[in-house]
């Protein structure tokens, strides 16, 4: 039994697996090598992100998993053409435009011949992203690392199901085969994964971080804006960001601080006082793994599981 939905078919893929776009992590090398596997990566392209960046990590990605590759674009972030147009350039599969109302882009995207999906985070987020013309959208529950909605993964996608004839993919909290059987034996056509990828050596940013997230557990995460106001990253106020405990969010999370305060005693090096966004399937990663290992352990995992009900 082959793990085949529209996701694979459409994209001549081999197995339902995204990696997510996670900016700062998701470099060329993690999403080459997801693609590599079978699945595909989505390169992470931040809002600090510049042109040379995406041309630069695109080569990477391609000189490893060939032309399957996706870019992810914070949608409230696109200020200007120059990250779209750069996007654009590297003839990207999938686009995602996500965090906003894609509208202005999508024919853009399409004139391309890339495909555009959008995560969404809400019945309401679906509807604006259903009007702009998306091909495909990924229901992001709460459970997901990095910036996201309030509402649990399975909650969400049962009602995105529910509501959309559009394809639906699921994210938040995936991070084994019995996580991608789950959602694709409720109707999704595949997932995509960030958490299960981020102790893997292929990640970019801080070295720390792969240890941190070893040692974590799933109880191990806050939902929280205190890295948003210390790094002076305008995020719109309803989607705040999960991440690893540390004393930082201790000190801070809820304090109410002045974003200056908070400024000040942030320290992207110290692994105490930075950043590590990460989801609750923290605890589900227990050692570092190449990308590749986990995407197909994942995929062998969750055919093994659905053939045994297929039987």
């Amino acid at each position: 039994m082959a793990l085949e939905t529209w996701l694979t078919r459409t994209l001549g893929i081999e197995v339902p697996i995204f990696g997510a776009p996670m900016g700062g992590r998701a470099g060329g090398a993690l999403v080459g090598e997801v693609s590599k596997a079978g699945g595909l990566g989505l390169l992470g392209a931040a809002r600090y992100a510049t042109p040379e960046w995406v041309a630069k990590e695109t080569a990477v990605a391609r000189s490893i998993g060939g032309d399957a590759f996706g870019i992810g674009l914070m949608t409230w972030a696109l200020d200007d053409d120059a990250l779209l147009d750069a996007a654009l350039a590297e003839n990207p599969r999938v686009v995602s435009l996500s965090f906003g109302d894609p509208a202005p882009y999508v024919e853009r995207v399409h004139a391309t011949g890339a495909l555009v999906m959008s995560q969404v985070n809400t019945v309401d987020d679906l509807r604006v992203v259903e009007a702009a013309g998306v091909d495909f959208v990924i229901a992001q529950g709460a459970e997901a690392g990095g910036h996201t909605g309030r509402i649990g993964t399975l909650p969400l996608l049962q009602e995105i199901l529910d509501a959309t004839a559009l394809p639906v993919l699921a994210a938040g909290g995936i991070a084994t085969g019995r996580g991608l059987a789950a959602v694709l034996a409720a109707g999704a056509e595949g997932a995509m994964i960030g958490t299960a990828l981020l102790a893997s050596p292929e990640t970019i940013g801080p070295e720390y971080a792969r240890d941190k997230l070893i040692a974590a557990g799933s109880a191990d995460t806050v939902y929280t804006s205190v890295f948003d106001q210390a790094r002076s990253q305008p995020w719109p106020a309803r989607w705040g960001g999960r991440a690893l405990s540390n004393e930082f969010t201790s000190r801070w999370h809820g304090a109410h601080a002045p974003d200056t305060e908070l400024a000040a005693a942030y320290d992207p090096a110290n692994p105490d006082l930075g950043v590590v966004y990460a989801g609750e399937a923290a605890g589900l990663v227990t050692s570092e793994r190449p990308a590749g290992v986990v995407v197909r352990q994942i995929a062998a995992d969750a055919e093994r599981l659905l053939h045994r009900f297929a039987e």
